[in-house]
Parts: C-alpha cells; structure tokens; sequence
C-alpha cells in the first residue's frame, strides 16, 4: 500500500492517485483507532482531514510511513513533534483556504449585524417585520482580531474596506510588521485589552495547549458589552459554557461559530435555540476554489514524496528521515 486514507477525502486529485499508486480508503477509520493502527503498518503515505487523530502511538505503528498528509490548515490533530522524531514528512498547504476562511468571517459578521438569518426566518413564515431586524453598521465599528496570522491578516483587510477599525492581539506579530502597517491595525500586549474595545470578536487561533479553552468567563467578561463574537478558527479554544452564559445574560449581542468543541456535536443543544446565534458546520474552507487548492497541493507533494523528490508544502522538513 502506498497511501491510506482514513475520512471521507474526495477529489479529482484522490483519483489522479489512484492512478498511479495504489490506495486503499476506508472513511470509517478514523473512528476506529484500533483498525487504523492495523491499516497504516504497510502504508508509505497516511492523508488526512481534520478528523483522524495522528497519535504518537499511531505513528509508533507505522515503520513504512514516509509522510502525512493534512488536507487544509490547522495541526492539532498531528502529533508534528513524533512525526518529526520518527522522520515523517508533514506536509499542509497552509495557504490555500485563507481566503474562503477570510469571506466567510466577513459573511458572519454581516450576517450577525444585519440580522440577515432571522429576517430571513421571519419572511419566510409570512412576516414582514422591518422594525424587527433592524441592525447596525459596520462602518465605524471596532474589529478586534485574535490571531494576525494569514487568515487574520486577509480578515483585517477586507473589514478595513468596511471602514471598520482594526485592534489585533498576536503575541508573535510586531508592532512594526507589513501587515500591521497594511491595515492600521493597532497591537496590545494582552487579549483583555484587545477586546475591551471590540464591537466586533473575530478569533483566528491555532488550538495549542495554551490556548484551549482560552475564551472562558474571565475573557467574556472583557469583552465590551453588546459585542458580537465569531469563531472561524478551533471550537476548543472556547467554552462552550461560558459562551452561552455570556449570550444569555447579554454580555454578548451575538455569536457565529463555525467551529465547536466536538464535531458534529451530536445533540442539540443550547446554542442550536438560540435566535442570536448563527451556527455552520465547519464550513470555512468549504469554496470550490478553495478545495481544487488544497487537495492539488497535498496530491503533488504526496506524488514528490513518493517518487523521491522533496516536499514544497512541508510543515516540518521537505524529506522523510527513515
């Protein structure tokens, strides 16, 4: 076996693999860790979304596995440091859903503060109810962005031509980098800061043990009151918990999250009866143009890989190490 698959991964690329080498795809593997440790013993590449969690053990069991590769952006699911210390290629095209991630973000926030989802509602049973879904302006609102990264970055730009103030919290972002010169976003040392002075929250953050569940009562109560808060990034940097009890004594005007803590979720729950919050099935790198990005990206790196040149899309090294 040359490359396993263990979600639902389909594309034309997938194919063009087929093709040339051979795969073996099973979409329930990734919640069966003891098959998929099984599976992966004779496999020289292992592609991944965001589902199947890459363990060290899972690793441990692979000695054929040259590299891995993570179809869209975020880690957290792959143990990059033994995947490292074994030699393992990680390879993510990093870039190529920043921008469906970016519109998306703006998408949420106009939803949000046109009220677009309950008009939308309200109509369509037979209302007219103007009075009712009356919003606010962007223009002249305050953006806090939590995570200057790419995404971030791209996020900042499309509300500066909203006319919206940017303030931004990134501790490895400087003062005097191009893209805080590119957007007139202002930089404070602390998240507390950051959000005292948002209307709207955008949180653009890689899950990391420092920031799981960073957005928990302490930092809803930060935030200005009757700010509205979006997540595009991981569920598990918030509290779920916290969240809610920050919409219902209204602390928060809104919330759209994109991303939860577990997923799917699984029963409804709270924020699913909520008419302030919009709620999307993980869908920020889920454009067309952004899907052709990805999957070729990860087909050609799989294809260098296993045809001895070097990765171009590596997030550790561009050559396995075994």
């Amino acid at each position: 076996m040359d490359i396993l698959i263990s979600e639902d991964l389909q594309a034309p690329a997938i194919e063009r693999l087929r093709q040339k080498y051979q795969v073996e795809c099973d979409d329930r593997l990734w919640q069966e860790p003891a098959l998929l440790k099984a599976a992966i013993r004779e496999a020289k590449v292992l592609l991944v979304r965001n589902q199947t969690q890459v363990t060290a053990e899972l690793l441990q069991a692979a000695p054929k596995l040259l590299g891995i590769g993570r179809v869209g952006v975020g880690l957290d699911n792959i143990d990059v440091a033994m995947a490292s210390s074994l030699g393992v290629v990680v390879v993510a095209p990093l870039n190529a859903n920043a921008t469906s991630v970016a519109e998306l973000t703006i998408g949420l926030i106009l939803a949000m503060a046109r009220k677009i989802p309950q008009a939308d509602c309200s109509t369509k049973e037979g209302n007219w109810d103007r009075k009712g879904c009356t919003g606010v302006e962007l223009t002249g609102k305050t953006l806090a962005i939590c995570g200057l990264g790419r995404i971030g970055g791209m996020v900042a730009r499309l509300a500066r031509a909203f006319g919206m103030r940017v303030v931004a919290f990134d501790s490895f972002v400087k003062p005097d980098s191009a893209i805080v010169r590119e957007t007139g976003a202002v930089l404070f040392a602390s998240l507390d800061e950051t959000l005292a002075k948002a209307d709207f929250v955008s949180v653009h953050m890689p899950l990391t043990p420092e920031t799981r569940q960073v957005f928990g009562r302490k930092l809803f109560a930060a935030i200005k009151p009757g700010a509205y808060f979006i997540n595009t990034s991981r569920g598990a940097v918030v509290h779920e918990a916290a969240l809610v009890e920050a919409l219902q004594t209204g602390r928060l005007a809104g919330a759209a999250l994109d991303v939860r803590e577990v997923e799917p979720p699984g029963a409804r729950g709270i924020l699913e009866s909520m008419p302030n919050v919009i709620l999307t099935p993980h869908i920020g790198s889920f454009t067309t143009e952004a899907q052709q990005r990805t999957f070729e990206a990860v087909e050609a790196d799989v294809d260098r890989l296993l045809s001895g040149q070097p990765a171009v899309n590596f997030v550790n090294f561009h050559r396995p190490n075994r």
